[in-house]
């Protein structure tokens, strides 16, 4: 969720302003909405919302079966005999997989857009899945998440070192894509931006990048036939983190949490140092130019394991925070185990998650969830 707009001094004024309200119910909605948007501002446009129309786009619920170990897309045609005979590429461990991205709701604003976004990508000639979710903020955080849904998978499979270093060409793919973008005067990225959770599974093994709040989670069954435990495989960096509060302190950057007059206090957020701008709620992210200036950082954190599906590792989940901010990682992971297919448990997670926004805050946030069953996993309760 997001607040965008050309800067934020007047915030606290302005969330104060709010709390006051006239009774109304969309008035309501923003008073207890503030806590989690993203970036706060003086300015009312939010989440996205445009006077040149609205982003019909939504990304449908798409599933999918691992390819077997060098298979390829297309006619189906026998490729070209090779000069020499290279090595098939691993098998990967994913059996099947889904994944959907649902536009959030927030009743004072109907021409709200879905600012996240999914991609799911398949590479034959690496045996390589990539996972990526997205999740943008500010008035053109849609454009940032977009920018990165179309062009990262793309880079990637072309980059030199895909097939030998997944970590080196996904960070440098993202820089190369943000680089892109900054430099599109058309997309204004002083105050909007998104964050990326990207998990590439090639074989057995898994590399996770990670950049914000949106975040990477494997469930684990490790008694057979017991209930599935949940490892996270990324860390939200947010800025009262002790390592990405000092680099914000040392960058000139201040953190610290809105107060409101009705004791509502949000989340700690990074502001410059001579002024109450930009207010974001995540010590990383990509775009945010202002914010970068006050010690935010667009560098990916990696993670990189082994699965072992005969070890328990039967489960992933990739979400963007519409799912995480009311669901414990060992919830989500418990209720997407209770399924016997990915697809229900997208649909099962987004549907409890959208309730869940609405019991505690009468908006529901976009929400954007990949799961993934490893190893032929065929969910379902114990």
């Amino acid at each position: 969720m997001s607040d965008g707009g050309d800067g934020a001094a007047a915030a606290a004024a302005a969330a104060a302003a709010a709390a006051g309200g006239n009774g109304d119910s969309d008035g309501a909605a923003i008073r207890v909405a503030r806590r989690r948007l993203s970036v706060v501002s003086d300015n009312r446009l939010i989440e996205g919302v445009s006077t040149m129309g609205i982003d019909a786009e939504e990304q449908k619920m798409a599933s999918g079966k691992a390819a077997p170990a060098g298979g390829k897309g297309g006619s189906g045609a026998a490729p070209p005999p090779a000069a020499e005979e290279e090595p098939a590429p691993p098998r990967s461990v994913v059996s099947c997989y889904a994944g959907f991205s649902k536009r959030g709701f927030a009743p004072y604003n109907p021409r709200k857009k879905n600012q996240d976004a999914l991609v799911m990508a398949e590479d034959p000639a690496t045996g390589s899945l990539l996972f990526v979710v997205l999740d943008g903020h500010g008035e053109a955080g849609d454009k940032v998440a977009q920018a990165f849904r179309h062009g990262l998978a793309t880079a990637a499979f072309l980059h030199p070192l895909w097939a030998t270093d997944v970590a080196a060409a996904l960070q440098d793919c993202i820089e190369a894509v943000e680089a892109e973008l900054l430099a599109d005067h058309s997309v204004d990225t002083d105050f909007s931006g998104s964050t990326l959770v990207a998990a590439c599974i090639r074989g057995s093994s898994i590399t996770v990048a990670n950049v914000g709040d949106s975040r990477a989670v494997l469930g684990i069954q490790q008694v057979p036939g017991g209930a599935l435990v949940a490892e996270p495989l990324s860390v939200d960096h947010k800025p009262d983190a002790e390592a990405e509060r000092e680099r914000i302190l040392a960058a000139g950057g201040r953190v610290f949490a809105v107060e409101y007059e009705d004791g509502l206090d949000g989340p700690p957020r990074v502001w410059l140092g001579h002024m109450d701008v930009p207010g974001l709620a995540m010590s990383r992210s990509l775009g945010d130019k202002v914010a970068h200036t006050a010690g935010v950082s667009s560098e990916p954190e990696f993670f990189t394991r082994e699965l072992d599906p005969s070890a328990g590792d039967v489960l992933l989940i990739l979400a963007t925070d519409g799912l995480w901010e009311f669901m414990s990682n060992e919830e989500c992971i418990g209720m997407a185990a209770q399924s016997r297919e990915p697809r229900i448990a997208v649909e099962a997670l987004i549907t409890e998650a959208s309730e869940r926004w609405m019991k505690e805050e009468q908006v529901i946030d976009d929400t954007t969830v990949c799961v993934a069953f490893l190893g032929g996993w065929s969910g379902g309760a114990p």
